[in-house]
């Protein structure tokens, strides 16, 4: 088995799912309705963030305690907005994921499908959800276990070995994402990376973080292409 990809992990914003801005909207309406800021995430950028890091940049800018009581504060109003907007905006899912899903659940030799996403565990729940997505992923990290990006890469690759009964080598696992940040912590746990624009980052500008793979969307490479 060695040298064959293992464990394939994704990101969820962009790269499985756009939310319309849902996600921004209910970080806005959390921080205006508990925190009386209604402007708080005008100066921060999302793309490719941890929602952990993100809340922290906000308490910063804005002279709050990063107690945990702040945090906890934060994060227990958070789903509940984030659940309104997916319902209520135009979200949908990117290009050809449900059978670049499909196509790898069909191999003999499948690999497990994991998450590696900024989002905390009920916010990548609740998009997944929205487009029953969820139940594809045995396994995954997120920035309720660390709001470092490349953290959380190493956790969800030890999680996937835990569940394959031995931890993968760096190239039987492929990280697939929308941003620099997907292909910099790819490259944290020596992974392969599939790059895809559809999220908003250029192709030409992923292209320059030299990922193993640079494509529009995933409909413009094969299962059989990737697990080569």
């Amino acid at each position: 088995m060695c040298g064959m990809i293992r464990l394939v992990l994704f990101d969820i914003d962009g790269t499985l799912i756009r939310t319309g801005g849902a996600g921004v909207r209910a970080f806005a309406k959390t921080f205006a309705s508990e925190f009386g800021l209604p402007r708080a995430t005008e100066t921060v950028s999302f793309a490719g963030r941890t929602d952990v890091s993100l809340v922290r940049e906000i308490f910063k800018q804005h002279q709050i305690e990063q107690t945990p009581e702040n945090f906890a504060r934060f994060f227990d109003r958070y789903p509940f907005w984030l659940d309104q907007y997916l319902h209520q905006l135009d979200v949908g899912l990117c290009e050809g994921v449900l059978e670049f899903i499909a196509g790898l659940q069909q191999r003999d030799e499948k690999p497990m499908l994991g998450l590696l996403t900024g989002n905390v565990r009920i916010g990548a729940e609740l998009k997944l959800r929205r487009y029953n997505l969820w139940n594809h992923f045995m396994t995954g990290a997120f920035a309720d276990d660390h709001e470092d990006r490349n953290c959380i890469a190493g956790i969800a690759h030890e999680r996937g070995g835990e569940l394959l009964g031995e931890k993968p080598e760096g190239r039987e696992v492929i990280v697939i994402g929308d941003t620099a940040h997907d292909i910099e912590c790819g490259k944290s746990i020596g992974a392969k990376v599939l790059a895809v624009a559809t999220g908003g980052a250029k192709l030409e500008e992923l292209k320059k973080h030299t990922p193993t793979w640079a494509i529009k969307d995933l409909r413009q490479i094969t299962v059989e292409e990737l697990l080569a």
